[in-house]
């Protein structure tokens, strides 16, 4: 049993009762200011899906003839949907050459390395695709809000990421960041959806369960973030997911529109919803997110 605080109010949210409470249940959907009270339907996700799918093949395909290089990265609260969309992303793909990073916590040798370095062994080659589920962003969240890293660490973070992504971007390496933001409600709902799905338990791990009473301070930090790396050479793409069939699309649809590549259809692309899909704090401000 866990007290915590949910639009001003007091909450007991108890994650071992098989009943999920009427005020995470009640309206979880369009939660947080999210702007739709239903999932997109799925045949209409599917249907969508398979055409941008083909277009990312395309895209592969060039990436394979001219050595181009991407590098995705996904960040967000746990449960906000990285691993799903990054699944559906890459569906399709030749796994040879869209390869997903999902480093765990760092070695006793990578904790004395350049804070940056573990992940540069994970860049791309040319012509392939690469897709961090989480990243060197673990410094601007988990970390300062857990503790696992020094005030002084983490605002030596803020300061030289824009420097070290400045050079990712020069290189000629097509970068996206995108953070998906998820609301309190759905995030306590997908929680306890795990907690009693056997099939999904082992995606509920301790450190979730003390992140639950945390959520005001993962805020400050994902503000903070925002302000100090939301760069014009590297921009946050900020995608809303309660619903993660509009977020995947949405997702996929930014990608396809900013890379250019042979056989490219733009009408098959189609437009990005601006009710999901915005960049930088200020999209979030302005949905009350």
């Amino acid at each position: 049993m866990a007290e915590i605080e949910i639009d001003g109010k007091r909450r007991e949210l108890d994650l071992e009762n098989p009943k999920l409470p009427d005020w995470v249940e009640k309206n979880v959907l369009s939660s947080g200011e999210y702007a739709y009270d239903k999932k997109l339907k799925r045949s209409v996700y599917e249907k969508e899906l398979e055409i941008l799918h083909l277009q990312l093949v395309k895209l592969q395909a060039h990436q394979q003839e001219t050595g181009q290089r991407i590098i995705i990265l996904f960040e967000g609260r746990d449960a906000a949907g990285k691993g799903g969309t990054i699944a559906a992303f890459r569906s399709y793909l030749n796994p040879r050459h869209a390869r997903v990073v999902a480093l765990t916590k760092p070695t006793e040798t990578e904790q004395g390395q350049w804070y940056y370095q573990r992940y540069l062994d994970h860049f791309p080659t040319a012509g392939e695709m690469v897709l961090f589920d989480r990243s060197w962003y673990n410094r601007a969240g988990v970390e300062p809000v857990m503790g696992f890293c020094s005030e002084q660490q983490h605002q030596a973070f803020l300061e030289q990421t824009p420097a070290f992504e400045k050079l990712i971007a020069d290189e000629g390496i097509a970068f996206f960041k995108v953070w998906l933001n998820v609301s309190q409600e759905m995030q306590i709902k997908r929680f306890h959806d795990r907690r009693h799905n056997p099939l999904k338990s082992w995606k509920l791990s301790p450190l979730d369960i003390k992140a639950i009473g945390k959520w005001g301070d993962y805020t400050d930090a994902r503000d903070k973030m925002l302000r100090h790396t939301h760069t014009n050479h590297a921009p946050w793409t900020i995608v809303r997911s309660n619903d993660k069939r509009r977020a995947r699309l949405n997702v996929m649809r930014h990608v396809l529109m900013q890379v250019e590549y042979d056989g490219k259809d733009s009408n098959a692309i189609g437009t990005i919803d601006a009710n999901v899909l915005g960049h930088g704090g200020k999209f979030l401000n302005r949905l009350g997110a």
